[in-house]
């Protein structure tokens, strides 16, 4: 087992202010679903979320975005329910981690400046390592960065090895290639990155809540679902009930 409670992460995808689900990470393939993005925030918390994930798309791509309205908007409706939240994408300054904090996000995963090690260190250094969120996405075990516009060569798995050196715990990894299909998740290459020191919480190809249930029995710390869950072949609230079912921990 991973030793943390076990965490489902609705997730929270936002590109020009609407919610949206990428397939693979391109930004040709969109899937735009109605309503507010602290709308949405509202009906998952109600059907159970305790954890939100959020993702500024565009932020993620260039740095730069007019997103953050939103977003506190969902931090504030989550607030309302007692839930808390965690925001990626385009997060790679001091300042950033900071102004996202400072709006009362639990959570930052950091992207893009992951590979900057010795900056993560300082990082993790003044804001607890508990705080920030590794984003270790890529293709074949190799990390993709600027929204996974840009493919690197470097290992994950050597990557994940030397951020908990640094003091970070967590890790949010994504096999690009399975995002938005349903396939299912990548389970192998979560648990290599949780056997490399960090924590693991798989993201990408989620369908059913039979893949929700499988990330928990091998021993990852919890699992992030969105297309899935927004196109409705996953209900949330029952999802929480086959978990507790399972009776192995908490399932949010």
């Amino acid at each position: 087992m991973s030793g943390l409670p076990f965490t489902v992460y609705p997730a929270i995808d936002i590109l020009g202010g609407e919610v949206v689900r990428l397939r693979q990470g391109d930004y040709q393939q969109v899937t735009r679903y109605g309503g507010h993005p602290e709308a949405v925030a509202g009906r998952l918390c109600e059907a159970g979320a305790r954890f939100l994930h959020v993702v500024d798309l565009d932020a993620a791509r260039s740095g730069q975005s007019d997103n953050e309205p939103a977003v506190r908007a969902i931090v504030a409706t989550a607030t309302s329910y007692g839930a808390l939240v965690q925001v990626g994408g385009g997060i790679r300054t001091r300042d950033a981690i900071a102004r996202w904090l400072d709006a009362g996000v639990a959570r930052v995963v950091i992207g893009t400046a992951v590979q900057h090690v010795e900056l993560v260190a300082d990082w993790a250094s003044e804001f607890g390592g508990d705080r920030l969120i590794a984003g270790l996405d890529g293709r074949r075990g190799r990390l993709a960065v600027s929204g996974w516009v840009e493919q690197t060569e470097r290992s994950i798995f050597d990557l994940a090895r030397e951020l908990a050196k640094v003091g970070l715990v967590q890790a949010l990894v994504t096999d690009v290639e399975r995002d938005g299909t349903g396939a299912g998740p990548n389970l192998d290459l979560a648990l290599g990155v949780q056997q490399s020191g960090l924590f693991a919480i798989v993201s990408g190809g989620v369908g059913s809540i039979d893949d929700v249930v499988a990330a928990r029995r091998a021993g990852l710390a919890g699992v992030v679902i969105g297309k899935a869950l927004h196109d409705g072949r996953i209900d949330l609230a029952e999802l929480f009930r086959r978990l507790a079912q399972e009776g192995e921990g908490s399932p949010c």
